[in-house]
């Protein structure tokens, strides 16, 4: 496989400029179906790197690697060079933009919170696109960019960043930037042509930071209120459309009239969008639990102490096992909240097993009134309030069955029978717990008459017969 480097120079020279592939082949020295292959490849997977022994080439390995990199030092200076020659000037000039990220207060469930806003601006026509996140962090970035891109139906073909970390990992003693791989790989995917403000710089980026005041100013202020962001992102697009009906500051024509200028500049988007995932290899701990970004994700606990695949996007963690078969789905967590429970898995389990010790300690991850509870029961009612929980708990929305509980606990250690009588009985809005009573109406029954005084009649009828 060709250095990211080579790769970039293909598609630039084959998407932007339009040379041939038998012309870059010369150019490159290698074959023009080389050259076809990565100027329309769609996907830029990470591939592992497989270690193998080899009796022959391991001895003399380090003196080779030493002549390659000698090498293709040499040659990334030349491509550096001739792409820098190339380079054109971002400000001003169609179909560029430069990106950054805002931050605005909003308000989300009666709460005020900041969250944070990623900007696309077009310094030629002065106008602009932005959606609200979650987080900074490499997923909403992509996630955010590829949105813009689909629903422009275009990619700038140049884009300034500052030095977001979600993009740059690290930034060299000579100004030289190593990308992270996702970034990296989501360039290659659509082809655009990225620049770093440098170090301390952020004057290089003058337009998308004018830009996100103006954003807050006159679009995020006084507070939003969020009910659901997926559809307030929506609404974001109309609002970008209809600001361009102004006249330029400086241009003095409409805004609207230069965006159109920017958009026959714009290189035209691959048909596949960019998959924004991050995926990773992690071992749970011994509840089955997995630390994504320092917050907790549960799988199952048949995976405890085991590894597991990791899809990561800006809104979710999807758990799979060897054969890419997914065990759990989790919304990704932000703010406070430090552990996601789907409780499914964990439930059947333990409902067949109560008393495994290999799992005896999952109990602990238990609301506690729960783990209370479950630790004074026997080993069959363990089953049966675990039996009752499968049934009962609805989008691991444990909030009325510890409600149910804690009523059946106050008249003394309940059976599982008590407790999902409690659970229907607050359900249908009564909170009280009562002993069930049978009501049914007795006939009513004439009174007996006790000693001889029946047979009187018959006495009477004798004395008569004679």
């Amino acid at each position: 496989m060709l250095a990211v480097t080579e790769i970039n120079y293909i598609r630039y020279e084959a998407n932007q400029k339009g040379d041939s592939y038998a012309d870059i082949g010369r150019r490159m020295k290698i074959d023009a179906r080389t050259v076809s292959k990565y100027a329309n490849q769609e996907e830029f997977k990470s591939r592992k790197k497989q270690t193998r022994r080899s009796p022959v080439m391991d001895p003399v390995k380090p003196i080779i690697e030493k002549w390659i990199n000698e090498d293709l030092k040499k040659k990334k200076k030349e491509l550096k060079a001739y792409v820098e020659e190339a380079a054109l000037p971002l400000e001003s000039i169609p179909g560029t933009a430069q990106v950054d990220f805002g931050e605005a207060p909003f308000i989300y469930q009666s709460k005020v919170i900041d969250l944070p806003y990623l900007v696309m601006s077009f310094p030629y026509s002065n106008t602009f696109y932005f959606q609200v996140f979650p987080s900074e962090n490499t997923e909403c970035l992509l996630e955010g960019l590829q949105r813009m891109f689909h629903y422009m139906g275009g990619v700038p073909h140049t884009i300034r960043f500052d030095n977001l970390s979600p993009a740059v990992k690290k930034i060299g003693a000579k100004g030289e930037r190593e990308l992270t791989n996702t970034f990296e790989r989501f360039v290659l995917h659509y082809g655009f042509k990225y620049e770093f403000c440098n170090p301390g710089k952020g004057n290089e980026k003058g337009h998308v930071e004018a830009m996100v005041k103006y954003v807050r100013n006159n679009f995020l202020l006084p507070e939003c209120t969020i009910l659901d962001l997926d559809h307030f992102n929506e609404t974001l697009w109309t609002l970008a459309k209809e600001d361009r009906s102004r006249i330029h500051y400086d241009k003095g024509i409409l805004q609207t009239q230069l965006h159109s200028e920017d958009k026959d500049e714009w290189l035209i988007p691959p048909v596949k969008s960019y998959d924004c995932v991050r995926h990773e290899t992690l071992t749970a701990d011994k509840y089955g639990m997995v630390s994504v970004d320092n917050k907790l994700y549960s799988t199952s606990p048949r995976f405890a102490r085991q590894k597991v695949n990791v899809h990561i996007t800006y809104n979710s963690v999807v758990i799979l096992n060897d054969h890419n078969e997914v065990i759990v789905r989790h919304n990704r967590l932000y703010g406070i909240k430090r552990k996601s429970m789907i409780w499914q898995p964990y439930l059947d389990l333990l409902s067949r097993r109560p008393r495994a010790i290999k799992y005896s300690s999952l109990y602990e991850q238990f609301p506690p009134v729960w783990t209370e509870y479950l630790n004074r029961c026997t080993e069959h009612e363990q089953k049966e309030a675990l039996q009752l929980l499968g049934k009962l708990l609805k989008n691991n929305d444990f909030e009325l069955l510890n409600q149910a509980l804690e009523l059946a606990m106050g008249h003394g250690h309940p059976k599982a029978d008590h407790i999902k009588h409690c659970f229907y009985s607050i359900i249908q809005g009564n909170n009280s717990y009562q002993t069930i009573k049978p009501t049914m109406k007795v006939p009513i029954v004439p009174a007996a008459t006790r000693g001889l005084s029946h047979y009187d009649s018959l006495m009477e009828t004798g004395d008569r017969i004679k």
